[in-house]
């Protein structure tokens, strides 16, 4: 399946939600440090994160080594980009890169990809973002639906 990664995540609730997304789309969750929470165990229950029963996540110490562990084409998903997300082409196996909630991504990290793997989801004029677990999902739902939703258990037949 995809790869979400995160870039310095920041707010744990966002975090717990795309855990759920990720249990339940086959992803794996990629979380880059520094994060603005701790993973331990105490925090990670109290955030409602408790990720090691749903979801494989994994914690990279930065954006070159979680590069170096994911080989594959890398799209981020950033506002600005005049290409949109339904325009890329997702495959398996292919990485799916969101900044923190407060900066979004670096300059440098998106002038190291390729123009046509940095896409944008369309909202209306003069708002600034969407919330970080929604954009993730509408994301990762669409690289899923152009893969037929491989995996997926079987839509389920309308009531009689």
């Amino acid at each position: 399946m995809f790869h979400l990664v995160l870039f310095e995540p920041e707010i744990p609730p966002n975090t717990g939600n795309l855990i759920r997304l990720c249990a339940n789309t086959g992803c794996t969750l990629h979380l880059v440090k520094p994060l603005g929470f701790d993973l331990d165990r105490k925090s990670v229950r109290r955030a409602g994160l408790d990720y090691e029963e749903l979801a494989t996540v994994e914690v990279h110490a930065d954006l070159a080594a979680c590069r170096a562990a994911l080989p594959g084409r890398w799209f981020a998903i950033e506002t600005g980009s005049q290409r949109r997300h339904v325009d890329a082409q997702f495959a398996p196996q292919d990485v799916l890169l969101f900044g923190s909630e407060r900066r979004g991504l670096p300059p440098q990290v998106l002038a190291s990809l390729p123009p046509e793997q940095i896409v944008s989801l369309p909202m209306r004029p003069d708002n600034r973002s969407l919330n970080l677990s929604n954009a993730a999902a509408i994301a990762v739902y669409e690289a899923w639906r152009q893969n037929d939703f491989a995996g997926a258990i079987p839509a389920h037949k309308p009531f009689d």
